[in-house]
């Protein structure tokens, strides 16, 4: 059957070009592909929770041959986060890079105003999950809740210790809460990695840990470590026995975001391929059965939506650090 000519004709100028342009951007996007190895950043040391996130999608990228190139995880931990931002922001127009995050994408920048690094300039590739905060402590301590948490840490004063991975990481805010909320001094320690953190508590070396799930999940299955308190709104189903602050009488709840990020030059095309891949291994069989073994919450999230996300969050983190004295 011949189409009708004369119906095409008659179709809107606006409608045509639009369908032409939709077309020639999906040709585009299909036709992007990386020409060497995919530089993959982690803004944290080996062994911690994004570490970990990054080698699994690494792994999940190759062995359903999701991109023509590998990608290549490089830990960049130094200052916080900031070497791997400042190198990402060398490379703003480089389109083989792409950088796993952590909240140090806010409170870094915010810290640090020298950097010259605006986080939402960043290409929003895809949000892969929250990652969720537990207060832990070792099993030789004696404590099983947060009253005789609380008890031990006022009497210790400033020789309790939290372990924790960097100067205004997330851990440092959630001991600045407790000390705040509960009138008490912990003394905050940093270490390279929440990989290095967990082993700290697990060999006694420090008094108390916030390490995410997926960081202190071993020595928690092998009874060195005792979960006190989960800072989400809800129980994790991981841990069904441990509360929640807000069923301790403080409502309150903090989240880690997982997001993969391109750098603020890359090419539309570029970041159109990396956001499908990403959202191919998001919807994988073993990125789900990862999340709920490591208490991730949150959905997949991409483009506009989120850049919300990170406003809110920047602002939010932006206050915290207000608060705690760290920024003016």
């Amino acid at each position: 059957m011949r189409p009708n000519t004369r119906k095409l004709a008659l179709l809107p100028a606006a409608l045509v070009a639009t369908t032409a342009l939709a077309t020639a951007n999906v040709a585009q996007a299909e036709g992007w592909t990386p020409k060497k190895p995919v530089e993959f950043v982690i803004m944290a040391g080996p062994g911690g929770g994004a570490d970990k996130m990054a080698r699994l999608m690494q792994t999940v990228i190759e062995k359903h041959d999701f991109s023509p190139k590998p990608f290549i995880p490089v830990n960049k931990p130094g200052g916080s986060g900031a070497e791997a931002l400042i190198h990402m922001k060398t490379k703003k127009n480089d389109d083989h890079i792409v950088m796993v995050t952590l909240n140090s994408f806010y409170t870094t920048p915010l810290r640090q105003p020298k950097l010259g690094v605006d986080p939402l300039t960043f290409k929003p590739v895809a949000r892969m999950a929250e990652d969720t905060f537990i207060l832990w402590v070792h099993k030789d301590s004696g404590i099983t809740n947060i009253d005789e948490f609380v008890a031990a840490a006022k009497k210790a004063g400033s020789k309790w210790t939290m372990a924790g991975t960097g100067k205004g990481g997330e851990d440092e805010l959630l001991t600045a809460f407790l000390n705040k909320t509960y009138d008490l001094k912990i003394k905050y320690v940093p270490f390279k990695g929440g990989g290095r953190v967990a082993k700290e508590l697990a060999g006694k070396h420090a008094n108390s840990t916030v390490n995410n799930p997926s960081e202190a999940l071993g020595f928690y299955e092998s009874g060195d470590v005792v979960p006190i308190v989960t800072f989400t709104k809800e129980r994790l189903p991981l841990f069904p026995d441990t509360p929640t602050m807000g069923e301790v009488g403080v409502p309150y709840s903090y989240f880690m975001q997982r997001s993969v990020v391109g750098t603020p030059g890359m090419q539309d095309e570029a970041y159109a391929f990396y956001r499908d891949v990403f959202k191919k291994v998001y919807d994988s069989a073993e990125w789900q059965e990862y999340k709920t073994k490591k208490s991730l919450l949150g959905e997949f999230i991409t483009g506009d939506d989120l850049v919300d996300y990170w406003k809110v969050n920047n602002e939010t983190h932006r206050k915290m650090l207000t608060e705690i004295g760290e920024i003016k």
